[in-house]
This record gives C-alpha cells, sequence and structure tokens, in this order.
C-alpha cells in the first residue's frame, strides 16, 4: 500500500512538471524573420496541408484561407490550451457571435468590452468566415507538443487537427 502511495505521489508531480514544458508554443513572430511562407487551405473539418515540420527557432508567415462553408480557425496551440479555449468559443456561439456560416463582428465588439475572451483577438490563431483569407507569423522558439486546430464547437472533435513537428 505504502508502495501505491509513493507511485502515486510521483506520478502526480512528475505529470505537472511534463506540463510545464507543454505550454511551450513559440511566439508572435516579426515579418522581418520570416524564413518561410505556408499556405494552408481550411476546408470543412480538415486543412490541407494536414501536417507541419519547423525548426526551433524558425519564423513562419501562415497565408491562410477558408474554402470550406463553415467558420473554421486555425489555432497554433498545446493540446491543454486547445482544451482550454474551446469552452472560449462554445461561449462565443452561445452568445450568437459565432454562427455556422459567419461571424456577428458588431456583437464580438460588444461582448468584447465586457469579456476580453469574446474578442477573438489572439496572435497564435485567425478565426474566418467562408471565403474569408488571413495571416499569421509565428515563431518556433521554445515549441513543443503543437497541433494546429479549430476550436469552433464541434470540430476539434471531428478531427480538424493538423500535426506539426518542431525539431
Amino acid at each position: 500500500m505504502k508502495f501505491l502511495k509513493t507511485l502515486f505521489v510521483l506520478i502526480f508531480f512528475t505529470s505537472f512538471a511534463y506540463a510545464d514544458k507543454n505550454m511551450k508554443i513559440g511566439s508572435k513572430g516579426k515579418e522581418s524573420e520570416v524564413s518561410r511562407v505556408i499556405k494552408v487551405v481550411m476546408y470543412d473539418n480538415y486543412y490541407e496541408p494536414n501536417q507541419f515540420q519547423f525548426k526551433s527557432g524558425e519564423t513562419i508567415k501562415f497565408q491562410v484561407e477558408n474554402a470550406g462553408m463553415l467558420v473554421h480557425e486555425f489555432n497554433i496551440a498545446n493540446k491543454m490550451m486547445h482544451m482550454k479555449h474551446q469552452p472560449e468559443m462554445q461561449k462565443m456561439a452561445e452568445n450568437g457571435i459565432l454562427l455556422a456560416f459567419s461571424i456577428d463582428k458588431e456583437k464580438m465588439k460588444k461582448m468584447a468590452k465586457m469579456d476580453k475572451s469574446m474578442g477573438h483577438s489572439h496572435s497564435n490563431s485567425v478565426l474566418l468566415e467562408p471565403k474569408q483569407k488571413g495571416e499569421i507569423i509565428w515563431k518556433f522558439d521554445n515549441a513543443v507538443n503543437i497541433e494546429i486546430a479549430c476550436n469552433v464547437p464541434g470540430h476539434y472533435q471531428a478531427g480538424m487537427i493538423a500535426k506539426a513537428n518542431v525539431d
């Protein structure tokens, strides 16, 4: 029994140390440091390309186009961050900001004054209506365990996740 308690304590504290490392996703990049441009097309519940390879320290400009019929997000994060962001996206949907085919930007501005998370202004993410384009410049410094995913309610769960490997 003592062994099991000790094992539990070790696993519990080790997992917290590991979680801290998972929070490293990089930082907002500068246009002057862009080493390559990657064009990404979002379709309904998948990305093209669906896998990315980055070098540690590399700065990438993502040119993102939503070619789907639904609103989609291109979000650079780790799984824990995606899980934390999904309730915010759900709240946007519940408040009529995030609709299936559009984003109510006026309502978003009003709601963001009361709750910043409703503004969806994150340097690691772009939220696009169908046929819209956007950009993100991201530096992959100290980035590990990255996923590119859509956190529009139900999309992550449907598999709208792209693999990202950082060497």
